[in-house]
This record gives structure tokens, C-alpha cells and sequence, in this order.
């Protein structure tokens, strides 16, 4: 890696590099699984089986809309979630998770759970998120 972490490395450089090396790590493992970080992501966003619309759901994910509307698209491909008109205004689409992404979501959450912890064992993710 070449860069060390120090105390003159700003916040946002050591944020940066420990959420990388953490989430590059969990999307090889999820594409293992055929999925995205970000399908992942949203997935887990829906699992309260509440239902959110789209711009809710792109908020709480830091999402453009666009790449929001992509990744729903696959996970809708797949069966794993469903668009609905949205109960409080018909005009607005609302992003529910279906019973195979439930229980997809099950599994990747398994997947997400031991890189976790296979991460607090790894030297560089104690090094770069040290302090943080």
C-alpha cells in the first residue's frame, strides 16, 4: 500500500482509506455471491419491511438518484425487491424487499458479518482505523 497512517493525515484521508479497504474487501466477497455492495446496501436499507421511497432511500445511502434507480432495477430483475405506488402519495414509487430478497439478504448479511470480523484481526485495518 505504500501510504502509512499517521497523525498528520487529515480526518477525511484516514476516513477514506479505512472505509476502502473495508468495503473493497466485503465487495469481492459479495461478488463472490453475484451482488454489489450497493445492492447490499439497499437491500438492508428495506429489511425493516416498511417499504421507502426512492428518494429516501437514496438519502440515507448517500445514492445519486440515478445509480439508485440502476441498482433497484437489478435487484427488481432478480426478484428481490418490488416498486409500488407509494400508500401516502400514488405518485411516488415506494422500494419494498420481497421474500428472495429476505432471504438473500440473510445470507449476505452471513457474508458481511465474518469479513467483519476477519477485518478487527487484520493488521492494516487496525493501522488505518486507528483513531478513528
Amino acid at each position: 500500500m505504500g501510504h502509512s497512517v499517521d497523525a498528520t493525515t487529515s480526518v477525511v484521508e484516514r476516513l477514506t482509506r479505512a472505509q476502502r479497504y473495508a468495503a473493497q474487501g466485503l465487495s469481492r466477497l459479495l461478488a463472490e455471491d453475484g451482488c454489489t455492495l450497493d445492492q447490499w446496501r439497499v437491500l438492508r436499507v428495506l429489511a425493516d419491511g416498511e417499504g421507502h421511497l426512492m428518494g429516501e432511500v437514496a438519502a440515507e445511502l448517500l445514492l445519486a438518484q440515478p445509480t439508485l434507480t440502476r441498482v433497484v432495477d437489478g435487484l427488481v430483475d432478480r426478484a428481490q425487491v418490488y416498486r409500488r405506488a407509494s400508500d401516502a402519495d400514488g405518485r411516488k414509487v415506494s422500494v419494498h424487499l420481497s421474500r428472495q430478497g429476505r432471504t438473500r439478504l440473510a445470507r449476505l448479511d452471513a457474508i458481511a458479518a465474518a469479513h467483519e470480523t476477519a477485518l478487527r484481526d487484520d493488521p492494516r485495518w487496525r493501522e488505518l482505523s486507528a483513531g478513528l
